[in-house]
């Protein structure tokens, strides 16, 4: 995390044209307007090889929610065939597909994760 404020940019000079008051230059400020990055939901897609304990393991895993909000997310996809487990940045959200689709392939399983914009 950054300790120090960003810097403005330099701001451009504008001097008015030859013969009119050769010492006054105008600065011309823009202000920026930042808009919050876009969020992205981690959805998890169900199918019918993965044992719901082990989907209930993983979104305990990497998106830190106890048991039983866990068993919820994990009934939800198995009823209406996807779940949201979390909403964050882009970066983020792609780091924890990987790792959700990194785990179920090292334990031999077909589970499905992708992330998506929030709209």
């Amino acid at each position: 995390m950054a300790t120090q404020n960003p810097s403005q940019p330099p701001t451009p000079q504008v001097k008015p044209p030859d013969g009119e008051g050769g010492d006054a230059v105008v600065v011309e400020r823009r202000t920026q307007k930042l808009k919050p990055p876009q969020m992205h939901q981690v959805v998890m897609l169900n199918d019918d090889y993965t044992p719901m304990e082990f989907v209930v393991v993983v979104i305990q895993e990497f998106f830190s929610k106890d048991r039983e909000t866990a068993t919820q997310i994990m009934l939800k996809i198995h009823l209406e065939g996807r779940g949201v487990c979390g909403v964050y940045s882009r970066d983020i959200a792609a780091t924890k597909v990987d790792q959700v689709l990194d785990a179920a392939n090292k334990a031999g399983h077909p589970l499905q994760c992708v992330a998506e914009p929030v709209e």
